[in-house]
């Protein structure tokens, strides 16, 4: 049967009738919500947009200790993947409150990081465009939940100690130069 969307409903051509839609159309093997192919995170087809927040307060950055894959149990930046529909700074937002609790103020962009990581063969295991922003938290305490195992927040010796991805450094020097307070 020939199948075109009517206000909710599918249409045949064949016989013209308007059948209320059927559980194959809601079926979601493989599909989000809105019927768009779901990625898989393991092996993609395509790049992950994924958003990372260095949240400064006093001169210290909050980190998590990731609760799931790539990298479980390693310490990095609170995020995650954007959701369809969502902005970088409402995914950037979203994610921090889920993984720690805490609201953001003065949230802006800082870079793009590409994240690739290949299994033994040489085959593209995760592959994640990272939006990088830096933001401020000046209220409340982070509580870990949701992929978060442990939230910290970390001095810049303590970061300089830690073992964190290199990128993860890198982004998170240039967001505590751009946050220092300016000589005049």
């Amino acid at each position: 049967m020939a199948v075109n969307s009517h206000a909710g409903r599918l249409y045949s051509p064949s016989s013209g009738d308007i059948k209320e839609a059927d559980a194959a159309r809601n079926k979601t093997d493989g599909l989000s919500r809105g019927g768009v192919p779901k990625v898989s995170r393991t092996y993609p087809e395509r790049p992950i947009v994924g958003i990372g927040v260095v949240v400064v307060r006093d001169g210290r950055v909050l980190l998590i200790q990731r609760g799931k894959p790539p990298r479980r149990g390693q310490w990095s930046l609170p995020g995650g993947a954007q959701k369809l529909g969502e902005t970088v700074f409402e995914a950037g937002k979203r994610e921090v409150a889920e993984e720690t609790g805490l609201e953001l103020d003065h949230i802006r962009h800082l870079c793009v990081v590409d994240m690739i990581d290949r299994d033994d063969t040489g085959a593209v295991r995760y592959h994640y465009t990272l939006v990088d922003l830096v933001a401020t938290s000046i209220a409340g305490e982070p509580v870990a939940s949701s992929d978060a195992m442990a939230v910290h927040w970390a001095s810049p010796a303590e970061i300089e100690a830690m073992e964190l991805w290199q990128e993860t450094r890198r982004v998170i020097a240039m967001a505590l130069e751009q946050s220092a307070p300016q000589a005049r």
